[in-house]
């Protein structure tokens, strides 16, 4: 299993955001992005998590809103991968599969898209 710090875990995330496209991004409002050892439930069988209400499911959404997060599970994706070439394209995919739950783009679909 690879290892790797929770800071450079972290960095490793940021660097992925930031070579998302534009088109993917700059539509989050409202979001946070975290990094978490695992799940609550303790298992490695989950790599991230959308934790808040899609778009597409969103009637008023106004001031005051406490922010979706997506969480990003560092040992889960640390232990499913060989080196850092596998884990920044593990983390790649978890990024953009849990963006897609953010934008109401469910599980069917992605699978179909081939991110799932």
């Amino acid at each position: 299993m690879l290892t790797l710090s929770h800071d450079d875990f972290e960095r490793l995330v940021i660097d992925e955001l930031d070579l998302l496209p534009d088109d993917m991004v700059d539509g989050l409002d409202n979001l946070i992005f975290v990094v978490e050892d695992r799940p609550e439930d303790g298992s490695l069988d989950t790599l991230g998590l959308y934790d808040g209400v899609a778009l597409t499911e969103r009637g008023q959404y106004g001031f005051g809103e406490m922010p979706d997060r997506i969480i990003i599970f560092r040992e889960p994706l640390l232990a499913i991968v060989a080196d850092l070439d596998e884990l920044r394209d593990e983390v790649h995919v978890t990024l953009v599969h849990e963006i897609a739950h953010f934008y109401g783009i469910d599980d069917d679909r992605l699978h179909e898209l081939g991110w799932a």
